[in-house]
């Protein structure tokens, strides 16, 4: 395969939060059992995370979260919003965020909209229809012919999958101009309660969106980076480990403290499987991207691949700045790879529910 990058957008929400007002607001919610409050501002230090973007922050310069839409715990038995609230939120939000990170790919491409072919999002944090792809279309004047296909509930690596979707149209159409758009309003799904998982990802889990425009290259359209090969791989007797799965109020994540140990004893050979292929070795990567979970998932990471500080520099530097936003973190990841002019072959990687690794190989 290769399909060819032509310009790649970001966005996040306008107010952010930083991750010492977010520990304070979590013990509001009884994130934290009393007289453990220090445990839980340990917690959130530990991501290395400074700052995350949500849809909920309605004040610049806010330090917490909308109280008429999370209000404070009141009771053992606080909960938070129905899971109703939480996807009408999400049906108001997750448009405009969207839109402003394709604007952002299509400016960069030298694109013009009606020029797109085909319309891929990917979200596994909110459902809608009429949704986000119909939004789109009307926002940025997006041909009424367009080709829709929607990635859904696929987790943090949901990018690759849209990814694959648009090599395929690309290569069964060389006139195909394919826009691809990651949104995740994470934050609309925060945890009441003191639950180990839920509060990790509490924790690391921010809003955000990221585009791409791609082609099969061959238009005489500007080319930022080249996706010339994906492997999927699920990992052996990891099922139990990671999970998404919709409440009664909001989408609750299970996640084992294995997952790390997991990833760095089987990602390993699937990330050589997918240089064989492309006639490479670890030695001839030049970039890295990978998704960071959480400041754990990086360290594991680097260590069974051999490397070192630099090499996850973008990945670090992209939790820093923004928390974890699920499948549109990569993208963010390699809008930063393309900007610092990085040149060869580059693995990218992210995982998911399964428990999943998605990597590929890119060029800039």
């Amino acid at each position: 395969m290769s399909l060819v990058i032509h310009g790649i957008g970001t966005a996040t929400p306008l107010l952010q939060i930083t991750q010492a007002d977010a520990a304070r607001l979590a013990i509001d919610f009884a994130n934290a059992e009393p007289g453990r409050e220090r445990t839980l501002a340990a917690l959130y230090r530990q991501t290395r995370i400074r700052t995350r973007g949500s849809v909920l922050l309605e004040e610049p310069g806010a330090s917490a979260y909308s109280q008429t839409f999370f209000p404070p715990a009141t009771a053992a038995d606080s909960a938070g919003p129905s899971t109703g609230e939480r996807m009408a939120r999400y049906a108001r939000e997750a448009g405009p965020l969207a839109a402003a990170a394709s604007q952002a790919a299509l400016a960069e491409a030298g694109v013009t909209p009606h020029a797109i072919t085909h319309l891929i999002t990917c979200s596994c944090t909110g459902f809608a229809n009429p949704g986000v792809d119909l939004e789109l279309m009307s926002v940025l004047g997006l041909p009424a012919t367009v080709a829709r296909t929607h990635v859904g509930f696929m987790g943090c690596h949901g990018a690759f999958n849209a990814l694959r979707v648009a090599g395929a149209f690309a290569a069964a159409d060389p006139a195909a101009v394919v826009l691809v758009v990651c949104v995740e309003l994470c934050s609309l799904h925060f945890q009441y309660g003191t639950r180990g998982d839920h509060v990790v990802a509490n924790s690391i889990f921010a809003d955000g969106a990221a585009a791409i425009v791609a082609s099969s290259g061959g238009s005489g359209l500007p080319e930022c980076g080249r996706l010339v090969g994906q492997r999927s791989q699920v990992l052996p007797a990891s099922t139990e480990q990671m999970g998404w799965f919709i409440g009664d109020h909001g989408f609750e994540m299970t996640l084992s403290p294995r997952v790390p140990d997991a990833i760095a004893i089987h990602l390993p050979l699937a990330i050589d499987a997918l240089l064989t292929a492309e006639g490479l070795t670890r030695a001839d990567v030049t970039s890295w991207a990978v998704h960071p979970g959480g400041p754990r998932i990086l360290a594991a990471v680097g260590e069974t691949l051999g490397l070192c500080e630099e090499d996850l520099r973008h990945s670090h530097g992209v939790l820093a700045d923004h928390g974890n936003m699920s499948s549109a973190t990569i993208l963010f990841i390699l809008s930063r790879l393309a900007q610092a002019r990085c040149h060869g072959p580059c693995v990218a990687m992210a995982f998911g529910p399964g428990l999943t690794a998605e990597v590929a190989c890119l060029r800039f």
